[in-house]
């Protein structure tokens, strides 16, 4: 730790704050230094604002996070965010003078330039992403998770991952993640790591997650292998020639020094579960907007049932057949809530907003402060924007649980390990 009572945290893509939130919950160990959150295209920076109001302009960049110096980023010991998927690439440059670029300049790259340049390197990442990461691009299945491990390996980084679903530990929402740490080989906790690294199998059940989150092997060993190649081969070679839809990674994982060891894993949780009908506000509390009018049910019910039918395109003019399984409607009150996107809010008709059934027979939307119940915010996070935005930010938002209880772990460990 750097000063052995706390730890130094960057976060990045940081949104309304949801890994600070988590972290200081999980300990006051945790000490956020700067933060960074920019959302290109917009004039209102509605989510900075939102953070800067909670936690305070000091510290805080609303600056787009390519146009900042790694020297103005001050030396931290933990970074982390939840970055924007997009393609995680590289290719080779015409002069060859860097090595790579990226064909998009995407986000992962700016994490990878901050660790590049930092002398001091945070001894810790805790990062997070939709779970499709393992299985991208569709074309070579797993490519963009192999380097991202990849580069982190070369810049000294044990990785360990879950892909873990909130409401498999008992919180609100079914909202499926992967979440990964990077552990430094520099750290008390990386040293270990690289000097076990012939013991894959005993670390994957032993790592962080594995406590945070414990969870049952679902075959006798795990697949074991290594990326090879600099960054643009990884990106040329990985997984080309495979079965169409095949990734090598499982759910659960850990890679040191470019070896990986993976297995799928199912949750073991004995714990209480949060329901739907738990987070919802009285009725008397909920304005009338929105409840949906008698003459708009047909219409929801419509979009939230199963299809098989002929469709036409307009351009075209060829028609096809589509099809589409029932959702629940209303939503059930006694179990997590499906996972909220971001066109959660206004009151058109969809087929994915959550509807619920109140005790006198209406049917009702969500409101601002129920969604922030489903991420686990505290009432009222994201007030002083319109309805519309405050639920596009919790689209957009994680489960902050799942953050406290990775980090209540993390947080021992690195005590332990230094102490």
């Amino acid at each position: 730790m750097a000063s052995r009572d706390h730890l130094n945290v960057v976060e990045l893509f940081a949104g309304v704050g949801g890994f600070r939130i988590g972290l200081e919950r999980a300990s006051d160990k945790f000490r956020v230094v700067w933060s960074n959150q920019w959302e290109p295209g917009r004039k209102k920076q509605d989510a900075s604002e939102i953070y800067a109001a909670r936690f305070g302009l000091q510290g805080h960049s609303n600056q787009d996070i390519a146009t900042v110096a790694t020297r103005d980023i001050p030396d931290h010991d933990l970074l982390v965010g939840g970055f924007p998927c997009q393609d995680y690439s590289v290719a080779r440059t015409l002069n060859q003078a860097a090595g790579l670029t990226g064909r998009k300049g995407v986000l992962w790259w700016e994490i990878h330039r901050i660790l590049k340049e930092k002398r001091n390197k945070p001894g810790y990442l805790l990062l997070e992403n939709v779970d499709r990461l393992l299985k991208s691009p569709a074309t070579q299945r797993g490519r963009d998770f192999a380097v991202m491990l990849a580069s982190l390996a070369d810049l000294g980084y044990a990785v360990e991952w879950r892909v873990v679903n909130a409401a498999d530990y008992g919180m609100p929402q079914r909202r499926r993640r992967i979440f990964f740490l990077g552990i430094h080989r520099s750290t008390p906790m990386g040293n270990r790591l690289y000097n076990q690294a012939n013991n894959l199998e005993r670390l994957l059940a032993t790592g962080v997650f594995a406590e945070a989150f414990p969870a049952q092997p679902q075959q006798p060993r795990p697949d074991l292998f290594t990326i090879h190649g600099d960054l643009a081969e990884v990106t040329e070679r990985f997984n080309t020639g495979t079965a169409a839809g095949s990734t090598p990674f499982s759910n659960a994982g850990l890679m040191v020094d470019r070896r990986i060891c993976t297995v799928p894993v199912q949750p073991l949780y004995t714990g209480p579960f949060t329901a739907l009908g738990a987070v919802l506000q009285p009725v008397a509390d909920v304005p009338e907007a929105y409840f949906i009018p008698p003459g708009q049910e047909s219409r929801w019910q419509y979009l939230k049932g199963g299809k098989r039918e002929t469709r036409t395109n307009k351009a075209t003019g060829f028609a096809y057949q589509y099809s589409e399984g029932a959702l629940s409607f209303p939503d059930p009150l006694d179990r997590p809530a499906r996972t909220i996107i971001t066109a959660e809010g206004g009151p058109t008709p969809s087929r994915f907003k959550h509807v619920v059934r109140t005790a006198d027979g209406r049917l009702r939307r969500l409101t601002p402060v129920e969604l922030e119940r489903l991420n686990m915010f505290a009432d009222g996070h994201t007030a002083g924007v319109a309805p519309g935005r405050r639920a596009f930010l919790m689209g957009n938002a994680l489960v902050t649980g799942i953050v406290e209880k990775a980090a209540a772990v993390l947080v021992s460990r690195v005590g332990a390990a230094e102490g």
